[in-house]
C-alpha cells in the first residue's frame, strides 16, 4: 500500500527516488563503510515527512515504543536483526533485562513491551522485566487486552551489577527514555551492557545535537549522489534560555524564527515552491509529541495565549521546557484513507525491520501528527517484494518508495551514532 501523494510538486521527490534507485550499490556500500567506523544505536525509530519537494526526518527516537504497530510478517526481520545486535554486544548472552516506562496503565505501550519480549525471546534470550517504579515492591502481573499478561519485578542492585531476584542479566535494555532524569540504580554499571547508554536518554540528549550530526551526514550523502542536501535535511536553530510561563526568551525565539523562515523562503524561491513556509518549535529534549507548536509568522511568538504557554512549558514527567529547537517545517502530503499521514521507520541495529504510517484525520499537513486522534497503518516493508524494483516508474512502486524511506531513516540512524559518540561522557578525547 502506497498512500496518495496529494501534490503537484512531486518532481524533486521522483527525481530523488530515481537517483537513489540508480545509486543503490553505491548507497549500500556507503552505509557499510559508515558502520565499519561507527556503532549503530541498538534500536531506533524515525519520523519521516514527504512534502513532494523534500523528504526529511523530523524526529529520531532512541527508545522506540510502538513495536506493537509492526505486523506479524515483520517479526522475522526484527528477530534476525535482534540476533545480530546481541551477537555483536554479548555473544554468550543468556539473560536480557528489559526496563520499560512506568506507564503501567497504557495498554498500547504495554503491548509494545510484550512485542519486544517476543522478539528477544525468539532471538534466544530469557527476557524479564524490571521496573524503575519504586512503588512496585514484588512481582506484579499486568493484564493485556489480548488476554495475555506481563510481569514486572523490582530491580535488585548488587555492587556493579543490576538484575532481579535470582536473575543476573548480561545485557540491560532500556525502553524508558529517562525524561525524568537518570536513576541512581542505573549509574556505574561496569560489568554489564546497558543499551542504549545513559547519555541517549532525554535527561541528557538534545535534538539540536542530533540534527547538527544529521546535517553533516546529509552533506556527505548528498555529495555521493550529486544533489542539494536541503532536499533531505530540515534546517534548524536553537534557543537555550526560554521560559514560556513568564515569557523569558521571546526575543531569542522571534529573531531565530525570523532568520530561519528567511532561509526557508530563499530555498522555496530557488525551487519555485509557491507555498508559505512554516517552522516547528519544540522542546529540545523530550518525546510523546508534547511541547510542540507550528509557527507561520514570528509575531505569533510575541503574543502566545495562556493555553499555548501552558502546553509549551512542560513535557513528559512534568519536566519544564527551557531549551527549544526551531525546525524548518516539512509539510506531509501523504494521505491514508483521506487523512494526513507520515511514515515512521523502525530499525534494530543497522537494519530496517518495518514501520507504519502515523495517520491523524484531526491534523493538518503542517502540524504534529503524534497527538490524540492518531492511528497506525502498517507499512509493507516486510512483504516478499520489499526489494526495490529497478526500472519501475518513480512514485508507482511501494517497494521503491519504502526503500527510499528506509534510506532516509538509516541516514538519521548514522547521525544518531555520530551524536552518541560526540556526547559520550566516557569517550577519550585525543589532542
Amino acid at each position: 500500500m502506497v498512500p496518495h501523494l496529494i501534490t503537484a510538486l512531486t518532481g524533486p521527490i521522483n527525481e530523488l527516488e530515481q537517483r537513489i534507485l540508480e545509486s543503490l550499490p553505491a548507497i549500500e556500500r556507503w552505509f557499510r563503510l559508515e558502520w565499519m567506523e561507527h556503532t549503530p544505536p541498538f534500536y531506533t525509530s524515525v519520523d519521516v515527512r514527504n512534502a513532494g519537494f523534500k523528504l526529511a526526518p523530523v524526529d529520531t527516537n532512541l527508545f522506540p515504543g510502538g513495536f506493537n504497530n509492526l505486523t506479524q510478517e515483520m517479526l522475522p526481520l526484527a528477530v534476525q536483526a535482534a540476533m545480530a545486535a546481541i551477537e555483536k554486544i554479548c555473544p554468550e548472552a543468556r539473560n536480557l533485562l528489559l526496563i520499560p516506562e512506568n506507564h503501567t496503565r497504557n495498554t498500547f505501550y504495554l503491548t509494545n513491551v510484550s512485542r519486544l519480549v517476543q522478539i528477544f525471546h525468539q532471538a534466544g534470550l530469557n527476557v524479564r522485566l524490571g521496573t524503575l517504579n519504586e512503588e512496585i515492591k514484588s512481582p506484579t502481573e499486568i493484564a493485556l487486552p489480548d488476554g495475555t499478561s506481563l510481569t514486572v519485578e523490582p530491580l535488585v542492585r548488587n555492587r556493579g551489577r543490576l538484575g532481579l531476584k535470582d536473575f543476573d542479566p548480561c545485557t540491560i535494555l532500556l525502553n524508558n527514555d529517562l525524561s525524568a532524569g537518570i536513576p541512581k540504580v542505573l549509574e556505574n554499571l561496569h560489568e554489564q551492557y546497558l543499551l542504549p547508554p545513559l547519555h541517549a536518554g532525554w535527561a541528557v540528549r538534545r535534538k539540536t545535537n542530533h540534527f547538527q550530526a544529521y546535517e553533516e551526514v546529509a552533506k556527505k550523502f548528498a555529495k555521493l549522489l550529486g544533489m542539494d542536501p536541503w532536499l533531505i535535511n530540515p534546517m534548524f536553530a536553537r534557543c537555550g534560555e526560554v521560559n514560556f510561563s513568564d515569557g523569558t526568551g521571546a526575543e531569542c525565539l522571534m529573531s531565530n524564527a525570523e532568520a530561519l523562515l528567511a532561509k526557508v523562503r530563499r530555498k522555496y524561491k530557488e525551487y519555485g515552491i509557491q507555498e508559505k513556509p512554516f517552522i516547528i518549535v519544540k522542546a529540545d529534549a523530550g518525546t510523546y509529541g508534547m511541547g510542540i507548536m507550528t509557527v507561520r509568522d514570528p509575531k505569533e511568538l510575541a503574543d502566545l495565549n495562556r493555553r499555548t504557554r501552558n502546553k509549551m512549558s512542560t513535557i513528559k514527567d512534568g519536566q519544564e521546557v527551557s531549551e527549544v529547537i526551531l525546525q524548518e517545517g516539512v509539510p506531509t502530503y501523504e494521505r491514508v484513507h483521506d487523512a494526513v499521514a507520515e511514515p515512521v521507520v523502525y530499525m534494530i541495529d543497522r537494519y530496517v525491520v518495518g514501520g507504519f504510517y502515523r495517520v491523524n484525520a484531526e491534523r493538518g499537513i503542517d502540524e504534529n501528527l503524534n497527538s490524540p486522534g492518531a492511528s497506525f497503518v502498517p507499512l509493507a516493508f516486510a512483504e516478499s517484494n520489499q526489494l526495490p524494483k529497478p526500472g519501475a516508474k518513480p512514485g508507482a512502486s511501494a517497494p521503491n518508495r519504502f526503500y527510499m524511506y528506509g534510506v532516509i531513516a538509516r541516514l538519521a540512524m548514522v547521525a544518531a551514532s555520530y551524536e552518541l559518540e560526540a556526547t559520550d561522557p566516557d569517550a577519550e578525547i585525543y589532542e
